[in-house]
């Protein structure tokens, strides 16, 4: 199993060095940004499994930084701060934050603390691999069961392969971005007209979990002509 990865942002090399060296002796991957905006480049090439963000900063602060985390990315974040007020920590957990240590830490603590976060991740995303839902279609991968727009849907198993294709006649997508779609954060540009814009990730959790299912997901799409995606699962698999 790869290890889990870790980005500590944080302007102190010598905070992002200790912190560093402790969560690699725990078995760690870890990358080191100093400062918020190289932090958010990093998180934008190789999505970390936890965030471990500095409060204080120069330029772009912990606050502005965990803000602009939030708009992409659910990904945990442990806050290290000088501050210990009860007011600056519920600050942090209110802006998104998932856990607070007060400087100086204790080694063991902030590993614990590291450590829980995975684990609680973990966990929600085996969960999240039981299920797929949105406003129009809900999917339980372990029953095998369909529902689309309140109503149950029907699946026969075709040669061992349940094929579920679901349909729309909108604008379509260009050819050049079908093959982004399934990609994390990737908008297409026909979606820049919605009311409330999407993240970037539907698509991309959906084939995560698909695939965790031993599926596959695919696009087909003509600028004019609507889009049709078809996800296929093997009938006798279980989650």
């Amino acid at each position: 199993m790869d290890a889990a990865r870790v980005l500590v942002i944080d302007d102190d090399a010598d905070i992002r060095g200790l912190v560093t060296e402790l969560l690699e002796r725990a078995g760690l991957s870890v990358e080191q940004a100093e400062d918020g905006r190289s932090g958010l480049r990093a998180l934008h090439k190789t999505p970390p499994d936890l965030v471990v963000l500095d409060v204080s900063m120069p330029d772009l602060d912990g606050w502005q930084t965990l803000e602009r985390i939030r708009d992409l990315s659910e990904v945990p974040v442990l806050m290290l701060t000088a501050r210990g007020e009860e007011l600056e920590r519920v600050r942090g957990l209110q802006a998104g934050a998932d856990d607070y240590v007060v400087k100086p830490f204790g080694r063991q603590e902030l590993l614990a603390r590291v450590q829980a976060l995975l684990r609680r991740a973990g966990r929600e995303a085996s969960q999240q691999q039981e299920h797929y839902m949105d406003d129009h279609l809900t999917i339980d991968f372990a029953q095998r069961a369909v529902i689309f727009d309140g109503r149950a849907v029907s699946l026969t198993p075709v040669n061992g392969v349940v094929r579920l294709e679901v349909s729309d006649t909108g604008i379509g997508i260009a050819p050049e971005e079908q093959r982004r779609l399934f990609e994390r954060f990737f908008r297409a540009s026909t979606a820049s007209d919605r009311q409330i814009p999407g993240t970037g990730l539907g698509l991309y959790i959906a084939r995560a979990i698909v695939e965790a299912h031993g599926g596959s997901i695919a696009v087909r799409s003509e600028l004019g002509e609507g889009t049709s995606f078809c996800v296929e699962l093997p009938a006798g698999a279980r989650g």
